[in-house]
Protein backbone atom coordinates (compact mmCIF):
# COMPACT_ATOMS: atom_id res chain seq x y z
CA UNK A 1 0.00 0.00 0.00
CA UNK A 2 0.96 3.62 -0.57
CA UNK A 3 2.18 5.80 2.45
CA UNK A 4 -0.56 8.71 1.97
CA UNK A 5 1.61 10.89 3.89
CA UNK A 6 5.14 10.63 1.87
CA UNK A 7 2.42 11.18 -1.45
CA UNK A 8 1.51 14.33 0.22
CA UNK A 9 5.18 15.48 1.07
CA UNK A 10 5.95 15.72 -2.36
CA UNK A 11 2.61 17.26 -3.98
CA UNK A 12 3.85 19.26 -7.04
CA UNK A 13 2.55 22.05 -5.92
CA UNK A 14 4.61 22.40 -2.13
CA UNK A 15 8.26 20.63 -3.13
CA UNK A 16 10.31 23.94 -3.95
CA UNK A 17 11.83 23.28 -7.96
CA UNK A 18 15.96 23.64 -7.98
CA UNK A 19 16.23 26.97 -9.52
CA UNK A 20 13.63 28.34 -6.24
CA UNK A 21 16.48 26.50 -4.12
CA UNK A 22 19.50 27.78 -5.52
CA UNK A 23 17.81 31.29 -5.93
CA UNK A 24 17.76 30.67 -1.63
CA UNK A 25 21.00 29.31 -1.50
CA UNK A 26 22.29 32.05 -3.63
CA UNK A 27 20.49 35.04 -1.13
CA UNK A 28 21.55 32.98 1.82
CA UNK A 29 24.93 33.00 0.61
CA UNK A 30 25.09 37.11 -0.08
CA UNK A 31 23.56 37.80 3.02
CA UNK A 32 26.39 35.95 4.84
CA UNK A 33 29.21 37.60 3.11
CA UNK A 34 27.40 41.21 4.30
CA UNK A 35 27.18 40.23 7.61
CA UNK A 36 30.98 39.31 7.64
CA UNK A 37 31.72 42.21 5.84
CA UNK A 38 29.46 44.92 8.04
CA UNK A 39 31.10 43.12 11.27
CA UNK A 40 34.82 44.23 9.68
CA UNK A 41 33.48 47.71 8.92
CA UNK A 42 32.36 47.89 12.06
CA UNK A 43 35.38 46.28 13.70
CA UNK A 44 37.52 48.73 11.75
CA UNK A 45 35.66 51.44 12.92
CA UNK A 46 35.39 50.80 16.50
CA UNK A 47 39.44 50.54 16.34
CA UNK A 48 39.49 54.10 14.82
CA UNK A 49 37.17 55.73 17.47
CA UNK A 50 39.15 53.95 19.92
CA UNK A 51 42.39 55.51 18.80
CA UNK A 52 41.01 59.13 18.40
CA UNK A 53 39.46 58.54 21.85
CA UNK A 54 42.89 58.25 23.77
CA UNK A 55 44.47 61.47 22.51
CA UNK A 56 40.94 63.23 22.64
CA UNK A 57 41.23 62.22 26.99
CA UNK A 58 44.48 63.56 26.90
CA UNK A 59 43.95 67.11 25.68
CA UNK A 60 40.93 67.33 27.50
CA UNK A 61 42.63 66.94 30.72
CA UNK A 62 45.49 69.72 29.61
CA UNK A 63 42.65 71.94 28.79
CA UNK A 64 40.99 71.49 32.13
CA UNK A 65 44.70 72.03 33.39
CA UNK A 66 44.74 75.34 31.57
CA UNK A 67 41.93 76.64 32.51
CA UNK A 68 42.43 76.46 36.33
CA UNK A 69 45.64 78.87 35.27
CA UNK A 70 43.26 81.44 33.50
CA UNK A 71 40.43 80.80 36.64
CA UNK A 72 39.93 84.64 37.90
CA UNK A 73 42.25 86.00 35.13
CA UNK A 74 42.62 90.05 35.53
CA UNK A 75 43.84 91.54 32.02
CA UNK A 76 41.84 91.58 29.29
CA UNK A 77 44.60 89.88 27.44
CA UNK A 78 44.30 86.57 30.23
CA UNK A 79 40.33 86.62 30.50
CA UNK A 80 40.13 86.29 26.39
CA UNK A 81 42.49 83.17 26.64
CA UNK A 82 40.32 81.79 29.36
CA UNK A 83 37.17 82.28 26.93
CA UNK A 84 39.14 80.16 24.35
CA UNK A 85 39.83 77.41 25.93
CA UNK A 86 36.48 77.33 27.42
CA UNK A 87 35.77 76.97 24.00
CA UNK A 88 37.64 74.62 22.87
CA UNK A 89 36.81 72.28 26.16
CA UNK A 90 33.15 72.75 24.60
CA UNK A 91 34.37 71.12 21.17
CA UNK A 92 36.18 68.46 23.06
CA UNK A 93 33.31 67.19 24.67
CA UNK A 94 30.98 67.48 21.67
CA UNK A 95 33.88 65.49 19.73
CA UNK A 96 33.64 62.77 22.88
CA UNK A 97 30.12 62.66 22.80
CA UNK A 98 29.44 62.26 19.00
CA UNK A 99 32.87 59.20 19.42
CA UNK A 100 30.53 57.74 22.21
CA UNK A 101 27.45 57.56 20.27
CA UNK A 102 29.92 56.14 17.48
CA UNK A 103 30.96 53.26 19.06
CA UNK A 104 28.02 52.37 20.45
CA UNK A 105 26.88 52.59 16.61
CA UNK A 106 29.79 50.02 15.81
CA UNK A 107 29.79 47.79 19.00
CA UNK A 108 26.58 45.85 17.76
CA UNK A 109 28.36 42.80 17.11
CA UNK A 110 28.12 41.27 20.94
CA UNK A 111 24.41 41.25 21.95
CA UNK A 112 24.32 38.52 24.03
CA UNK A 113 20.11 37.87 24.25
CA UNK A 114 18.35 36.15 26.91
CA UNK A 115 14.73 35.74 27.58
CA UNK A 116 13.43 39.07 29.06
CA UNK A 117 10.07 40.63 30.11
CA UNK A 118 9.90 43.66 27.57
CA UNK A 119 7.58 45.54 30.73
CA UNK A 120 10.08 44.99 33.01
CA UNK A 121 12.77 46.87 30.74
CA UNK A 122 10.66 49.62 29.82
CA UNK A 123 9.57 50.19 33.37
CA UNK A 124 12.91 50.43 34.35
CA UNK A 125 13.65 52.93 31.87
CA UNK A 126 10.73 55.44 32.88
CA UNK A 127 12.07 54.98 35.96
CA UNK A 128 15.43 55.91 34.79
CA UNK A 129 14.33 58.48 32.43
CA UNK A 130 11.46 60.17 34.43
CA UNK A 131 13.75 62.49 36.53
CA UNK A 132 14.91 64.71 33.49
CA UNK A 133 11.23 64.34 31.78
CA UNK A 134 9.43 66.87 34.73
CA UNK A 135 12.20 68.84 34.42
CA UNK A 136 11.72 69.28 30.63
CA UNK A 137 7.59 69.16 31.44
CA UNK A 138 7.31 65.93 29.67
CA UNK A 139 4.83 63.65 31.21
CA UNK A 140 5.58 59.80 30.63
CA UNK A 141 2.63 57.48 30.59
CA UNK A 142 2.68 54.28 30.50
CA UNK A 143 0.47 50.96 28.99
CA UNK A 144 1.44 47.61 29.43
CA UNK A 145 -0.17 44.21 27.50
CA UNK A 146 -0.53 41.72 30.83
CA UNK A 147 0.29 38.47 28.89
CA UNK A 148 3.28 39.85 26.84
CA UNK A 149 5.50 36.33 26.69
CA UNK A 150 9.47 37.15 27.02
CA UNK A 151 11.90 38.07 24.16
CA UNK A 152 15.15 37.07 23.59
CA UNK A 153 16.99 40.74 24.64
CA UNK A 154 20.40 42.12 25.47
CA UNK A 155 18.71 43.84 28.05
CA UNK A 156 21.64 46.62 28.22
CA UNK A 157 22.27 46.83 24.91
CA UNK A 158 18.36 47.38 24.35
CA UNK A 159 17.65 49.99 27.14
CA UNK A 160 20.73 52.14 24.92
CA UNK A 161 17.53 51.88 21.88
CA UNK A 162 14.44 52.71 24.49
CA UNK A 163 16.64 55.60 25.86
CA UNK A 164 17.58 57.06 22.51
CA UNK A 165 13.52 57.15 21.30
CA UNK A 166 12.84 58.58 24.94
CA UNK A 167 15.33 61.31 24.13
CA UNK A 168 14.34 61.97 20.26
CA UNK A 169 10.96 62.45 21.86
CA UNK A 170 11.73 64.83 23.96
CA UNK A 171 13.97 66.90 21.56
CA UNK A 172 10.56 66.81 19.85
CA UNK A 173 8.84 68.51 22.39
CA UNK A 174 10.90 71.72 23.15
CA UNK A 175 7.87 73.20 25.66
CA UNK A 176 6.50 69.60 27.24
CA UNK A 177 4.26 67.02 26.33
CA UNK A 178 3.39 63.94 26.69
CA UNK A 179 5.37 60.77 26.15
CA UNK A 180 3.12 57.63 25.89
CA UNK A 181 5.12 54.01 26.02
CA UNK A 182 2.31 51.09 25.01
CA UNK A 183 3.74 47.26 24.82
CA UNK A 184 1.34 44.68 22.90
CA UNK A 185 1.15 41.44 21.21
CA UNK A 186 0.49 41.44 17.09
CA UNK A 187 0.49 37.93 15.88
CA UNK A 188 3.71 36.75 15.48
CA UNK A 189 5.42 39.79 17.30
CA UNK A 190 5.58 42.10 20.17
CA UNK A 191 5.29 45.75 19.97
CA UNK A 192 6.84 48.82 21.68
CA UNK A 193 4.77 51.78 20.66
CA UNK A 194 6.96 54.90 21.58
CA UNK A 195 4.57 58.12 20.92
CA UNK A 196 5.05 61.80 21.43
CA UNK A 197 2.66 65.15 21.43
CA UNK A 198 5.79 66.84 19.49
CA UNK A 199 6.14 68.55 16.34
CA UNK A 200 6.22 65.83 14.29
CA UNK A 201 8.02 65.60 11.12
CA UNK A 202 7.51 65.75 7.27
CA UNK A 203 7.97 62.67 5.01
CA UNK A 204 11.23 64.75 3.61
CA UNK A 205 12.24 64.33 7.14
CA UNK A 206 10.82 61.00 8.36
CA UNK A 207 12.60 59.32 5.31
CA UNK A 208 15.95 60.58 6.29
CA UNK A 209 15.84 59.98 9.91
CA UNK A 210 17.54 56.56 9.63
CA UNK A 211 20.17 57.57 7.57
CA UNK A 212 23.50 58.01 10.06
CA UNK A 213 24.89 61.52 10.42
CA UNK A 214 21.68 63.21 9.64
CA UNK A 215 20.10 65.72 12.23
CA UNK A 216 17.45 68.44 11.96
CA UNK A 217 19.05 69.44 15.32
CA UNK A 218 21.75 71.44 16.37
CA UNK A 219 24.73 69.80 17.78
CA UNK A 220 22.61 66.61 16.94
CA UNK A 221 24.96 63.50 15.85
CA UNK A 222 22.48 62.18 13.84
CA UNK A 223 23.30 58.48 15.21
CA UNK A 224 20.82 57.91 18.10
CA UNK A 225 17.93 56.69 15.76
CA UNK A 226 20.29 55.09 13.08
CA UNK A 227 21.87 52.77 16.35
CA UNK A 228 18.16 52.83 17.93
CA UNK A 229 17.38 50.81 14.54
CA UNK A 230 20.81 48.75 14.49
CA UNK A 231 19.85 47.65 17.83
CA UNK A 232 16.48 46.12 17.14
CA UNK A 233 17.45 44.88 13.89
CA UNK A 234 20.09 42.59 15.84
CA UNK A 235 17.74 41.22 17.77
CA UNK A 236 15.41 40.11 14.54
CA UNK A 237 13.33 43.47 14.65
CA UNK A 238 12.31 46.32 13.22
CA UNK A 239 11.15 49.89 13.83
CA UNK A 240 8.68 52.08 11.63
CA UNK A 241 7.50 55.41 12.53
CA UNK A 242 4.28 57.65 11.94
CA UNK A 243 4.21 61.09 11.96
CA UNK A 244 2.28 64.37 11.83
CA UNK A 245 3.69 67.34 11.16
CA UNK A 246 2.20 69.57 14.61
CA UNK A 247 0.69 66.65 16.02
CA UNK A 248 3.50 64.16 16.97
CA UNK A 249 5.25 60.89 15.92
CA UNK A 250 4.88 57.09 16.86
CA UNK A 251 7.74 54.55 16.48
CA UNK A 252 7.19 51.25 16.65
CA UNK A 253 9.54 48.38 17.40
CA UNK A 254 8.59 45.00 16.33
CA UNK A 255 10.72 41.91 18.18
CA UNK A 256 10.17 38.39 17.46
CA UNK A 257 8.01 36.79 19.68
CA UNK A 258 8.01 32.90 20.62
CA UNK A 259 4.84 31.12 18.77
CA UNK A 260 2.01 30.51 21.31
CA UNK A 261 1.78 27.43 22.97
CA UNK A 262 -1.85 25.82 23.02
Amino acid sequence: MANPVAGAAVSPSTAASPAVVGEAAAEHEIARRLRVQNAQISQLAGGLAHEIRNPLSTLSLNLDLLAEDFQGAESPRDRRAGQRIDRLKHEVRRLHDILENFLRFARLQDLKPSPTNLNTVVEEMCDFYEPQASTRGVVVRTHFAPDLPLVPLDADVFKQAVLNLMLNAEHAMPDGGELILTTRRDGHWVVLDVTDTGMGMTDDVRAKIFDPFYSTRKGGSGLGLPTTRNIIEGHGGSIEVLSVPHKGSQFSIRLPAPPRTS
